[in-house]
């Protein structure tokens, strides 16, 4: 069986997509400095968007696209360093880690366009 299933994307999706709105909340109702809770709630809302990417990654896979199984890891992955980065300089990492941030949003252009790519292989009728 192989470890980066549909199964695997989805349950991570939807554990990502649980994170960003418990983070979201904890932006706009646990943190009283302003540029943190901007942060948080950046990394949220990107967090969430790309966690229903991934979601329609899995939909793509379903109707043929089957070249849309790529896109999943470079969603993912640019919530990993985009939001991570912005939550960890939230709660107090050198400011420095936001050199890391753009590696997130490279890996977010690079899956959708992997998407788009993917998008010519569903049928046209």
């Amino acid at each position: 069986m192989a470890l980066w299933t549909r199964r695997s994307w989805m349950t991570l999706a939807a554990l990502g997509g649980f994170l960003a709105v418990a983070i979201g909340a904890f932006a706009a109702h646990g943190v009283t400095d302003p540029k943190a809770a901007e942060w948080l709630k950046t990394g949220s809302m990107y967090g969430f968007m790309h966690a229903m990417a991934t979601f329609a990654c899995a939909t793509f896979m379903q109707i043929g696209a089957r070249r849309a199984r790529f896109a999943p890891a470079f969603f993912l992955s640019g919530v990993l360093l985009f939001s991570g980065s912005l939550y960890a300089m939230a709660l107090g990492a050198p400011r420095w880690l936001g050199a890391v941030t753009p590696i997130g949003g490279l890996c977010f252009l690079v899956g959708w366009a992997i998407l788009a790519w993917a998008a010519r292989g569903v049928d046209p009728a």
